[in-house]
Order: C-alpha cells, then sequence, then structure tokens
C-alpha cells in the first residue's frame, strides 16, 4: 500500500522542478498504481552521471507501486534534441545507435527491478512505431495540432532561432513533434499518465501533453526533476575535462568513485538526498555532525560508496577505496612493491612508459592531466605537481632513476587529489 507522505517526501528531497498539477499528480502517486515513463536518447556508447537522477527517480516509483517504462529513443536520437543546445548535433548513423541501445538497456537494468510481476518495467524503443508512420498521415494527425508561433517561443527554442550562426534546422524543430507523439502512442497502448525527465525537457513534455489532450480528450501529467550543476556552475556529470560515464571502459570505477567522493561541501547533502534512499532524519543528523566536527569526509565516501556498488558492484567499490588509501597516504613511508601491484590490480589509473627519457611535460600530457605541452607548462610552474609526493616546478624537468620506486614505478599527483601512477619497463 502507499503511503500518503511519498510525493510529500519527494518535494522535501528537492526532487522536482517543475509539475502540471501538483495536488492531482501528489494525489495520484499517492493513492493509485500507474505507469510512469522516461525517455534516453542513445546519442552515445553510455549513460553518464547526469542519468543516475531520473533512473533512481523511476527507482522510487517502482518502490512505491507504480510501473516504469523505460523509452529508448531508437529514433528520436536521429534527429537530436535541440533543448538548450548551442548547436546542432552530429548525426549518427543507424547502426551506432543499434549498438549502444543494447550497452544502455544493460545500464539501465542496475538500477531497476526486472523480476517483479505486477510492476515490472518496460523497456521500449520508439523506432518501432515511428518506422511504421506515414509522413503525410503523421502530419495530418500530429502536425496541425502544434502552432508554429508557440513553439518558436519555448526557451529551448528561442534560444538558438536567437543564434544568427548557429540557428536552428527544421530537423531539429519537428523534435518536439515527436516525442510529443511519443507520450500520446505510451498514453494509448500503455495507460502511462505521467512522463518524467529533466527541466530542460519541460517544453517537449508540455507538447506530449497538449498532444495527449487533442487527440484521446485525457489529461495526463509532466514532471521534471532539477537539472543539476555542481556548485562551480558546470554541468552535473561534467568534470573538468571529461565527462564522467557509467561504462567502465570510459570512466574506471576509481574515476567513478573519486568523482563522488571529492563532491563539494555545498552539494554533499542535496546529492545524499537526490541519490540515496538514507532518510531525511538521517542526512540532517549527519549535516549537524559534520559541522559539529568540521569534517565532511565520512558523508562524502556512504555517498561515493552507494554510487559505485550500485554502477560497479560492490568488489570495484573495495578496489577503488584501496587505491584511494594507498594514493592519499601522501607519504612513501610504509609502501612497499606489493602496493603497487595492488594499484594496478586495483584498477588505478596508470601508463606503462618505454625505456627512454620522458620529460614531465611530456609525462602530463600523455596521462591526460594537461590537455596541452602549455597546460604541463603551466601546472609545473603554478607548483602543481608533486613527483612521488614532493614538489616539482622545473619546467624542464626529466624523469630520473631516483624517481622510479622499485626501479619500476612513480607516483604522479596534479593538485591535490588527481593521483597517477607510472609504470617503468
Amino acid at each position: 500500500m502507499l503511503k500518503k507522505k511519498f510525493f510529500t517526501e519527494l518535494k522535501k528531497r528537492l526532487l522536482i522542478s517543475q509539475i502540471t498539477n501538483d495536488k492531482k499528480v501528489e494525489d495520484i502517486l499517492n493513492n493509485k498504481f500507474i505507469s510512469v515513463y522516461c525517455g534516453f536518447d542513445p546519442t552515445a556508447d553510455s549513460l553518464h552521471v547526469g542519468h543516475i537522477l531520473p533512473l533512481l527517480f523511476l527507482k522510487r516509483l517502482q518502490l512505491k507501486g507504480h510501473k516504469p517504462i523505460i523509452l529508448i529513443g531508437g529514433s528520436t536520437s536521429l534527429i537530436g534534441d535541440p533543448s538548450f543546445k548551442l548547436k546542432e548535433r552530429k548525426f549518427f548513423s543507424l547502426n551506432s545507435t543499434s549498438t549502444w541501445i543494447k550497452k544502455i538497456i544493460n545500464q539501465i537494468s542496475l538500477f531497476l527491478d526486472f523480476t517483479k510481476k505486477y510492476n515490472q518495467p518496460i523497456i521500449l524503443n520508439n523506432s518501432s512505431w515511428f518506422k511504421e508512420l506515414n509522413i503525410i498521415s503523421f502530419l495530418r494527425n500530429v502536425g496541425k495540432h502544434f502552432s508554429i508561433s508557440k513553439m518558436i517561443n519555448k526557451e529551448s527554442v528561442k534560444n538558438r532561432i536567437n543564434r544568427n550562426k548557429q540557428g536552428i534546422s527544421f530537423t531539429e524543430f519537428s523534435y518536439s513533434l515527436l516525442q510529443a507523439y511519443d507520450f500520446s502512442h505510451l498514453y494509448k497502448k500503455y495507460q502511462v499518465i505521467l512522463q518524467i525527465g529533466g527541466s530542460d525537457q519541460w517544453g517537449n513534455i508540455t507538447s506530449g501533453i497538449s498532444l495527449t489532450n487533442y487527440l484521446y480528450k485525457s489529461e495526463v501529467f509532466g514532471l521534471t526533476l532539477p537539472l543539476l550543476t555542481q556548485s562551480s556552475g558546470q554541468k552535473f556529470g561534467k568534470s573538468e575535462l571529461k565527462t564522467i560515464w557509467l561504462d567502465p571502459e570510459k570512466t574506471t570505477p576509481y574515476e567513478f568513485y573519486q568523482f563522488w567522493v571529492n563532491t563539494t561541501d555545498k552539494d554533499l547533502y542535496n546529492y545524499l538526498k537526490y541519490f540515496t534512499f538514507l532518510s531525511l532524519k538521517k542526512i540532517k543528523k549527519m549535516k549537524k555532525n559534520d559541522q559539529l566536527n568540521k569534517t565532511f569526509i565520512k558523508s562524502k565516501e556512504i555517498l561515493a560508496k552507494y554510487l559505485t556498488c550500485l554502477v560497479h558492484g560492490n568488489k570495484n567499490y573495495f578496489f577503488s577505496k584501496k587505491v584511494s588509501n594507498i594514493f592519499f597516504k601522501k607519504k612513501l613511508d610504509g609502501l612497499i612493491l606489493k602496493d603497487f601491484k595492488k594499484l594496478i590490480k586495483y584498477k588505478a589509473p596508470y601508463l606503462v612508459l618505454e625505456k627512454r627519457e620522458y620529460s614531465l611535460q611530456e609525462v602530463l600530457y600523455l596521462t591526460k592531466l594537461a590537455t596541452s605541452y602549455r597546460h604541463a607548462k603551466d601546472l609545473i610552474f603554478s607548483n602543481s605537481i608533486t613527483i612521488n609526493y614532493k614538489k616539482q616546478n622545473n619546467i624542464n624537468y626529466v624523469f630520473l632513476n631516483i624517481d622510479k620506486l622499485f626501479k619500476k614505478y612513480t607516483i604522479i599527483c596534479r593538485g591535490k587529489k588527481k593521483y597517477f601512477l607510472l609504470k617503468w619497463k
């Protein structure tokens, strides 16, 4: 049986950004069992951390008895959503997206329970209905319900139209119609009455609500989650140099773990509300204790542990934690040869180097701790680089034999947290 306070808890966790009918959605979520959908366009071969929030939101709904429907945008991904994009997305081939879809479905399965019978999630691909559509029928039956003036005035479109150099193509402009049709189709065939998505999807969601009302004279609803940014202002899911992917081949479990354990103090407690199932009372108590003790590391570790175990499993969390413990000793005392072998075993970031002379600038570039030789030079000059925990500010520095611990390993670090292991042949 559903709890009456479920919707209230969602709001207290700050998980609701926009909603079409607050009171009706509250009543539905608290007192009925419904089908809810969220769409994911396969525009890469992996989801990233920005996708975790909607997946966990669906998990919360499933735990309360609602039925999650995952819609993979096999067709819409070939068009590209223009919402708040500075320029048109690159077009992908059908073969590419087909391969990517399989990987993404495997990642989605980590978040939802597919063993339940009464509210088992369904994964659909919108190419299954769009490939059957006749373009003339689509324009007559769907296009006629859309006002160009209203579409132009949506924020997601307006921002692009006003850019003289980029503009917006008709292809992108039509995306909203396709997503709107998704909602109406899912309502008709699967009785879906609620769509969720990031706050950048609000315009597309409301278009689907309007179309469903036009076609079937039925009321459906939309709800958006906060579009997360870090306190630095960066879009959530991006680090300083790269996206944090769920695929361990693209972002290692150690890098994934480090992303979360390095959450800023300011973001920490909201992230605990968003991404864990800890009670609000527990999170409040953790915050009070952290502020009293003036340390936040235990709470950050709880966040990192939960998400790393969820996405990469307990074993990879254990490995990531061990790597951190070795790197963050910040001293060589006590480190033995076995520790360095463990770093590689536990998938620490490492680079194998040939038997030749390497400059520090070159190594920083090869390890991607620097984006260019110029960047590497600036990092060295600004005292941001350590070799075996010792500062090195000589921009012309070349690695020596004394830098090779046990004649084979070197630990370099950028700043206080970006560690890398060098293994010499």
